[in-house]
């Protein structure tokens, strides 16, 4: 079993930032490639980013790449999603997911193929 635990969003307006942390506990983290995704009001969960288990590699969804900025700090079981220039469109309920890292390049994207989730954390963005 894995442990998440987001935190960091809030009520922002357009053009702040956010940075949103997920941290874990259980199983050895590095066996995980670390996703985020979220979900706003009457829509399908979507992808927003992933980031390999040794950090290295990264993959954006078109609409956040140049804004959002995920890492991931494996001493410490945190994974971090960096939001700036953020927008309305953004407003979600944010979740860090952990995906077996040997799935990492082909099922990223997949939220159906993630292991573990966490509870997720609001964020809103005013105009």
């Amino acid at each position: 079993q894995v442990q998440l635990v987001e935190s960091g969003g809030g009520l922002v307006q357009a053009g702040d930032s956010l940075r949103l942390s997920c941290a874990a506990s259980g199983r050895t983290f590095i066996n995980y490639a670390m996703g985020w995704f979220r979900q706003a009001p009457g829509k399908e969960r979507e992808f927003v980013a992933a980031i390999s288990w040794g950090g290295g590699t990264a993959y954006y969804t078109d609409s956040v790449k140049g804004r959002f900025t995920a890492s991931r700090d494996n001493a410490k079981n945190t994974v971090s999603l960096q939001m700036n220039s953020l927008k309305p469109e953004d407003t979600a309920v944010y979740y860090c997911a952990a995906l077996s890292r040997v799935l990492f390049s082909v099922s990223l994207r997949d939220p159906n193929k993630y292991d573990y989730w966490g509870h997720g954390t609001q964020v809103a963005v005013s105009s």
